[in-house]
């Protein structure tokens, strides 16, 4: 049975390689339809989202540099619709050595302290059941609570990545932590100990101007009162685990996935130290809205 974008594989039902579908022909069908959070396409298996909590593209808050918005509560991570199929991928990234975490000798405090704040908001989150030496997930997973290793516990409790950002001497926040399971084109091994600046090498907006307001907005953050944010771009591939080099080229030919960032920044109260979270969103053309796919192919067409 032939998918509708041309795809021979009978578990697709998304665009195929070379295909971009036309946001003005037959969508609506794809849209309306529920599917599970892990689907078979074309001999893969991808774990896609359904919604997003907002259109970046679209919100004009959102959609300019650094775009950030309020969190509604003091919480920097969110139970979605993917978080079993999401899991168990980190799990077993986590599990096989893939080069997902590192901390850096002078975030080891920040690390502790966001361990601790983190378990605390847990016990008070529904799906989360604590016992003396572990936790049972959302998903029935039971996870060994060590904090010997704060940051690879984590990874295995919430869906979001969680870096961590220290001043260094010249006064600039540095990457010095991270667990990053899901990179969306960028190595943790490019950029440990990097400042922001270098960090956003060699995304073509962040330049000098841009580089003084985002740490005038990471000095701004205030504890207890965190800041989000959506970015978004257009790949290929649903693959979660999405790591490419500085020097790699940036953009996928024939996208028709999009992937969606949300993002929030958290100063932690003790050390000082903004926790830079991030949750993923993927979701195939052909479950956007047609009015949302509609705007967000003229918006890369900008």
């Amino acid at each position: 049975m032939q998918g509708p974008f041309g795809c021979d594989d009978k578990w697709c039902g998304q665009a195929c390689p070379g295909v971009l579908p036309n946001p003005d022909a037959g969508m609506s069908e794809f849209a309306l339809h529920f599917r599970p959070a892990a689907r078979r396409l074309c001999g893969m298996t991808a774990i896609l989202n359904h919604s997003l909590p907002a259109l970046p593209w679209a919100d004009p808050r959102l959609a300019r540099l650094p775009g950030t918005l309020p969190v509604a509560g003091d919480r920097w991570f969110t139970v979605a619709e993917t978080y079993a199929a999401q899991m168990a991928e980190r799990d077993r990234l986590i599990a096989s050595a893939a080069p997902v975490h590192a901390l850096l000798p002078e975030a080891e405090a920040a690390a502790a302290e966001l361990y601790d704040l983190t378990l605390d908001k847990l016990r008070a989150t529904p799906g989360f059941s604590f016992g003396a030496q572990a936790v049972t997930r959302p998903d029935g997973v039971q996870v060994a609570l060590q904090r010997a290793q704060p940051l690879l516990t984590l990874g295995r409790l919430l869906q979001e990545d969680l870096c961590l950002l220290t001043k260094g001497t010249n006064d600039e926040h540095c990457l010095t932590a991270a667990i990053l399971c899901f990179p969306a084109s960028w190595t943790l091994a490019e950029k440990l100990g990097r400042p922001m600046s270098a960090i956003h090498i060699p995304v073509p907006a962040y330049d000098a101007n841009i580089t003084k307001r985002v740490q005038r907005l990471l000095d701004a953050v205030r504890a207890g009162q965190p800041l989000w944010r959506m970015n978004h771009n257009l790949y290929a591939n649903p693959d979660l685990f999405h790591p490419r080099t500085e020097a790699a080229p940036r953009s996928d030919a024939a996208p028709r996935y999009l992937r969606a960032e949300h993002q929030c920044l958290a100063r932690l109260p003790q050390t000082g130290a903004i926790l830079f979270s991030i949750h993923t969103y993927v979701m195939a053309f052909g479950d956007l809205a047609p009015e949302d796919l509609r705007s967000l192919l003229a918006a890369h067409r900008r």
